[in-house]
């Protein structure tokens, strides 16, 4: 069976909001609307239907240039997100990003880089390849 194949390409982007610019670009390529700056609606789109593949159809999505992606969407800029959440409050969980910013200064959280890998691979019709 043929894959739909999909390459996001690390060096189009170099923080969280050129990331989602860059899915936009290649998972909502032809649609009306644009995908939300938000995981939640990134890991919506991945379910397919609102976008170029469809519910269950299987995928394949190759990562280019991920070591740098690695880089961008590290801690320095997890950092910047979560801080920008606790300084803007509601209507975000400000508990919450500064726990998560505690864990980051801990060496213990996630980058947004690594959460970003688990929304794809909770998909299993969705197989990430990685090339550095």
């Amino acid at each position: 069976m043929t894959k739909k194949t999909i390459v996001i390409d690390g060096n189009k982007f170099d923080d969280l909001a050129g990331f989602y610019e860059e899915i936009n670009n290649l998972f909502m390529s032809g649609i009306e609307w644009r995908l939300g700056h938000s995981l939640d609606a990134l890991n919506d789109i991945l379910y397919g239907g609102f976008g170029v593949f469809e519910p269950g159809e299987q995928v394949l999505v190759i990562w280019k240039n991920s070591v740098k992606s690695t880089l961008d969407l590290g801690t320095e800029e997890t950092v910047n997100n979560y801080q920008m959440k606790v300084d803007k409050g509601l209507p975000y969980n400000v508990k919450l990003f500064k726990d998560k910013l505690e864990e980051l200064r801990k060496g213990t959280g996630q980058t947004l880089y690594q959460i970003i890998i688990e929304i794809f691979e909770d998909h299993k019709n969705i197989e990430l390849r990685f090339e550095a």
